[in-house]
């Protein structure tokens, strides 16, 4: 077995569950049959192994999703599609972003026959030009997806924290200022009296 095929079936048992119930489009963009209006709801079972084709020229079959990249916020980040051997490209997995690609749905009103087409907004030239869809790929990307989220983490924190002392330091500032206000206008009565 390859590492990319025991990262998969390792992945694949793991978010199997999560993927099929709870799953999908937080930042996908996907269309009706008439790549218009999104469906609202949409199958990962089914959307694995779609067939993939360029938006340019949807007669040419490029391959089929191999896989369904997800964040920690469960939404979609990425497709890994799994190219034939045409158009120039080699038989490699490649990793295409959210906002690179739609999905077409085909007999959206029955689970039963529920279909899908990823249309890619890209060249063959440029698709074979994205990462590809290697564990090296896989363990360099969780990595620096972790530290982005930490950095995003903390730096949240520090604003916070820098916000709520600032609020705290302008209360106690306007609380100054109209206790001083309150003096001077108690003192204004008393010296009229």
């Amino acid at each position: 077995m390859t590492a990319r095929n025991s990262l998969k079936t390792d992945r694949t048992s793991n978010l199997k569950g999560a993927l099929f119930g709870a799953m999908l489009i937080g930042g996908m963009s996907v269309a009706g049959s008439a790549l218009a209006a999104p469906q609202g709801l949409y199958s990962a079972n089914e959307l694995n192994d779609a067939d993939v084709v360029l938006k340019a020229t949807p007669s040419q079959h490029v391959g089929e999703v191999d896989d369904i990249l997800l964040d920690d916020d469960m939404r979609v980040r990425a497709l890994v599609v799994e190219t034939d051997d045409q158009f120039g490209l080699a038989e490699k997995a490649y990793v295409v972003n959210t906002g690179d690609f739609t999905v077409e749905t085909l007999n959206g009103d029955s689970l039963d026959e529920v279909s899908y087409v990823v249309h890619l907004d890209m060249t063959s030239d440029e698709i074979s030009q994205q990462p590809e869809y290697t564990s090296t790929w896989w363990a360099e990307t969780k990595e620096a997806t972790s530290k982005a989220w930490a950095n995003t983490k903390e730096g949240a924190s520090s604003a916070w924290e820098t916000t709520k002392s600032a609020t705290a330091d302008a209360l106690t500032s306007a609380g100054n200022a109209l206790e001083s206000a309150g003096d001077k206008a108690q003192q204004a009565v008393d010296g009229n009296q």
